[in-house]
């Protein structure tokens, strides 16, 4: 009889399962992701703290802390974290909160709380409280949250938090990937097709209308955000303000070609591109790395999902699948937003590619976030028949 191993979710019984690919993806972006931060950041990091590898030192430090915190969280067992669910929540709100009497301002900014020291960024605290919150409600919640009752409340969860976040730290990117990463747990946990369909529409029709006014009053009086969606449309119109960055990333792109200039080669990043080691990182790498470097990354986030795929469809039980849809959806929204900003898809905002763009508090948080992945890998048994 030929041996066959089978998935089952009672602890004690068959082989411990670890998933060593998804492992392998995160320390390779970790990785490329450091060596393209010091290669974009080397130049004005010299320049505005005469030490090239300013930005270098700083992310290796939180990657570093981040791998450490990772292994921890992946020895826990998941079920440990849902008594923390609710307050989690409550923390996040508030973080955000705190931000009003001692936010830190950044680039025009105030997202940021100095802790003992550290930089925190309270919308990725959220993020990781938002998924941990919901894998527990829709449990909770059972077959209700297939009503039009359940549908509510679930969608209704993110809302405070992402208004906060808004009007608070005047953050849409974080705000815009929370409330996504409820649609997407919500979809999963009751793949109801009418009702998400409903709701792209509406979606749709409310984005198209803000675009059609915006268009026609020509961004008077409507705030920075609608002259971000008028250069969307007509960069070139507006190159010497919210088109610039948009237009300094197209050229990247453009001379780079298929197979780019060269690691370390990049001429966008000696000034000319804002924000370059953050947001616009993906630009870079397709200037250095050419079409065929940046297919390369996609794949690997791609790959990515795919294992998030695969350990949430083994999942023991409906809160690991739950926590690992979560995880899967903010990686996934945040690398689809980033790369439509970058190559003008949609209109410009302010958000970072996982694991490769600068940020010590974005990469800790996406870090924990894989250790909770890999806690419920563990809960996957197989057994030898």
């Amino acid at each position: 009889m030929t041996e066959r191993r089978v998935r089952t979710g009672k602890k004690g019984r068959g082989e411990v399962y670890f998933d060593y690919t998804l492992l392998f993806i995160v320390l390779f972006l970790l990785g490329f992701g450091l060596i393209m931060l010091y290669s974009v950041s080397s130049y004005e990091a010299n320049l505005d703290f005469g030490d090239s590898a300013y930005y270098l030192k700083k992310q290796m430090g939180a990657t570093i802390f981040g791998l450490v915190v990772m292994l921890i969280v992946a020895c826990i067992p998941y079920h440990f974290w849902e008594r923390f669910a609710i307050l989690g929540y409550l923390v996040s709100v508030v973080l955000i909160f705190l931000i009003i009497p001692f936010g830190r301002s950044a680039k025009g900014a105030k997202r940021w709380l100095n802790i003992m020291g550290v930089s925190l960024q309270p919308a990725e605290v959220a993020k990781l409280a938002m998924i941990l919150f919901l894998a527990s409600l829709v449990c909770h919640m059972g077959r209700s949250i297939r009503t039009k009752k359940g549908f509510i409340i679930v969608l209704a969860m993110p809302v405070p938090i992402c208004l906060m976040i808004y009007f608070i730290t005047n953050n849409l990117s974080s705000a815009i990937i929370i409330f996504g990463i409820a649609v997407l747990m919500l979809f999963v946990a009751s793949p109801d097709y009418k009702k998400f369909i409903l709701l792209t529409i509406a979606a749709i029709a409310v984005v198209a209308l803000l675009v059609y006014l915006i268009v026609n009053s020509g961004g008077d009086g409507m705030g920075f955000r609608s002259e971000r969606v008028l250069a969307w449309l007509d960069p070139e119109a507006y190159a010497r303000g919210k088109g610039f960055q948009t237009l300094q990333a197209l050229y990247a792109i453009g001379s780079g070609g298929i197979w780019g200039k060269g690691l370390g080669q990049s001429m966008q990043k000696l000034g000319f591109l804002p924000e370059a080691q953050n947001d616009m990182i993906f630009s870079i790498i397709c200037e250095e790395l050419g079409l065929f470097g940046a297919a390369v990354i996609i794949v690997l986030f791609i790959l990515l999902i795919w294992r998030f795929m695969i350990i949430a469809n083994n999942s023991p039980d409906l809160f690991g699948a739950m926590l690992v849809v979560g995880v899967m959806g903010h990686i996934a929204i945040q690398v689809i937003l980033n790369i439509s900003v970058v190559t003008n898809t949609i209109p410009n905002t302010g958000i970072s590619l996982p694991f490769i763009s600068y940020g010590g508090s974005s990469v800790l948080f996406l870090l924990i976030e894989i250790g909770l992945v890999l806690s419920v890998g563990r809960g996957i048994r197989f057994r030898d028949y």
